[in-house]
This record gives structure tokens, sequence and C-alpha cells, in this order.
């Protein structure tokens, strides 16, 4: 929901597959959900995947479109990820993971005494 609310919001899909190394395990069924806790956080409702997915796995979601980033939120005061781009078969970094630093670079740590 934090990292790409489009699919809750109003139906987008994508495809995904593991990116980090190759399988040539049996593909299964499966449902590729957010980190939050809420019924609404399934980011690929059904979708064939290596039956040896596991934990640490990076799943890429190609061409999720510009605005990824722009909707993306802090909601439960999760950081947002980090953006890659792909050209002519490069991947190169072009925006950092967010830390917990950065988001509490913006609490306040005293609220002011009256507004103006």
């Amino acid at each position: 929901m934090s990292d790409n609310i489009r699919p809750a919001l109003y139906g987008a899909t994508y495809s995904a597959f593991i990116a980090n190394r190759t399988s040539t395990a049996k593909n299964i069924s499966s449902r590729v959900v957010g980190k939050h806790c809420e019924s609404g956080d399934i980011l690929i409702p059904e979708i064939d995947l290596p039956s040896d997915i596991k934990s640490g796995d990076l799943l890429a979601f190609p061409a999720t479109g510009a605005y990824g980033r722009s909707m993306a939120s802090n909601y439960n005061h999760i950081p947002r990820p980090a953006v890659v781009a792909v050209i002519n078969g490069t991947a190169r970094q072009i925006l950092r993971r967010e830390n917990e630093a950065d988001l509490l670079n913006l609490d306040v740590v005293q609220a002011p005494r009256q507004l103006s």
C-alpha cells in the first residue's frame, strides 16, 4: 500500500519475477502482498512463481509506471523503497531507499505552545 497504492486504489495489474537468481523449480499459483496488515494490501492477486521462492529473494515488478514513487507514502511510518531504472539491460539505482533517519528528521521534538 505504501510502495504502490495503484492495485488497491483502482485495480492496476502487474507481473513480477524473481530478479536475484534463476530457478528451474516448478511454478505454483501465488499471491503477492505488501508489508502492511491490511486486507487491501494485495499487489498481485494471482501469479505463477517458482515453488522455491523464499524470504530474501528480490521480486521485481517491471514497468510499474511513472507514478509509483509520487503516489508512494509513509503509511504506518514505513520508509519508501529505492527506485531502480533499467536501460539496455543495465540496472541503476536512481533514488535511494528511505531510512528511519529520513522519517525522524521530519518529526518535531516539541510542539509549539501556540500556532499562529
